[in-house]
C-alpha cells in the first residue's frame, strides 16, 4: 500500500543575532543553514498494517508524515501510496487517505462538532446515506452520542480527540497517517483511542502509520516499528527484535556505594543511574558473568535482574543513535 525509497528533504532557513542590530544586519547580510529533516528514507507498508513510526523530537517523523500527505514536496526520492504519488494531489487520493495531527485541530472551536462534520460532508462529496450510517457507526464506537451538538471549546481535550477522529474518517480513508493522536490525553482517553483505532483496522482493513511517544500505543496497535532519527532508518521489524538489534536481552538492576563514574570505569559496561539505584543492560550471553562480578563485589547490593521492557529499549535506541548512523 505504501512505498518510499529514498525519500529526502532538506529546509533552509537563516541565522538571526538576537536584538534590533541583529535584525538590521539580517536585512543586508544573512547566513544560510540548511537542515535534512529526512535523508534517503526507504520502506515498505502492507495494506491493513499498524506499522509504529518512532523517534526523538526533531527525527524527522511529522516531516515525513506531511510528504506522504502530500503537504510537503520533497527533496528527492520516490513515494507513492496506495498508488499514487502524494504530492501530485489528486482528487482520488485526497478522498482516500487521512492525517490526524494531536497538535494540529480541524474542528472549529466556536461551533458545535456536527457543523465541522457537515463541512467535511462537503468537501468529500459524501451522500446523505452514507453520511448518516458512518457517522452512526463512529459516534457509537468512540460514545459521542450526546456531546454531537455542543460547542466544541466547551468539550475536554479527550472528547475533542474524538471528534477529530471521527472528522478524519468521515469519509473512511483506506491509508491513516496518526501523529500523535494521544497526546495530552489522560489514561483512559488513551486506552478508548487505542480500542477504537484498533477495532477501524480490523473491520475496514485501513493501513496505518502511528508516531506516539507512548509505548502503550505501540505495544496496543503495531507489530512493526520503524525507528529513525536524524532522518535516517535505524531499525525496521517488529516490536519484539528492539532488544535483539541493540544487543540486549536483560536488564541489571542494584545499589551500590560507589559513584556513577567509578562504576562505569571499574566495570566497563554501559551504566546509568535511576532512583538512587544503577541499570544496567546486558546480553543473555552475558547475563551470568556479569551477576557473578556484581555480587563478588561487597560494595554492590540488590542484584536483580529482569526482561528489558519496551520503554527501556526504545530509550536505549535514543542514545545510541549516533553510533548507529
Amino acid at each position: 500500500m505504501i512505498h518510499v525509497d529514498n525519500l529526502s528533504k532538506t529546509f533552509t532557513y537563516y541565522e538571526k543575532e538576537a536584538g534590533m542590530k541583529g535584525s538590521l544586519k539580517n536585512l543586508f547580510k544573512r547566513k544560510t543553514l540548511k537542515k535534512e529533516a529526512v535523508k534517503s528514507l526507504s520502506f515498505h507498508i502492507d495494506k491493513g498494517e499498524i506499522v509504529g513510526f518512532i523517534g526523538p523530537n526533531g527525527a524527522g517523523k511529522t516531516t515525513t508524515l506531511k510528504m506522504l500527505s502530500g503537504i510537503l514536496y520533497p527533496t528527492g526520492g520516490t513515494a507513492t501510496v496506495g498508488g499514487y504519488v502524494p504530492w501530485a494531489r489528486e482528487k482520488k487520493y485526497k478522498t482516500m487517505f487521512s492525517i490526524v495531527m494531536g497538535q494540529k485541530s480541524q474542528l472549529w472551536m466556536d461551533l458545535p462538532a456536527s457543523d465541522s462534520l457537515l463541512l467535511n460532508k462537503a468537501i468529500y462529496e459524501i451522500s446523505d446515506a452514507d453520511y448518516n450510517q458512518t457517522v452512526g457507526e463512529l459516534v457509537d464506537l468512540l460514545d459521542l452520542g450526546e456531546l454531537m451538538k455542543i460547542q466544541v471549546r466547551r468539550l475536554s481535550l479527550g472528547e475533542r480527540m474524538k471528534f477529530e477522529l471521527l472528522a478524519s474518517l468521515l469519509h473512511r480513508p483506506r491509508v491513516i497517517f496518526l501523529d500523535e493522536p494521544t497526546i495530552g490525553l489522560d489514561v483512559l482517553s488513551q486506552k478508548n483511542v487505542r480500542s477504537f483505532l484498533s477495532q477501524y483496522n480490523k473491520k475496514y482493513e485501513a493501513t496505518m502509520i502511528l508516531t506516539s511517544h507512548y509505548t502503550k500505543d505501540l505495544e496496543a496497535l503495531c507489530n512493526r516499528a520503524i525507528l529513525i532519527n536524524g532522518g535516517e532508518a535505524l531499525f525496521d521489524g517488529a516490536l519484539i527484535d528492539l532488544n535483539n538489534f541493540l544487543g540486549y536481552q536483560k536488564m541489571i538492576r542494584f545499589t551500590g556505594a560507589l559513584s556513577l563514574n567509578e562504576y562505569k570505569t571499574a566495570l566497563d559496561l554501559r551504566l546509568e543511574s535511576d532512583n538512587g539505584t544503577y541499570v544496567m543492560p546486558v546480553s543473555e550471553e552475558n547475563l551470568n558473568e556479569t551477576m557473578k562480578n556484581l555480587l563478588d563485589r561487597p560494595d554492590v547490593t540488590g542484584v536483580t535482574a529482569e526482561d528489558i521492557s519496551l520503554d527501556d529499549a526504545i530509550s536505549l535506541l535514543y542514545k545510541r543513535d549516533k553510533e548507529l548512523i
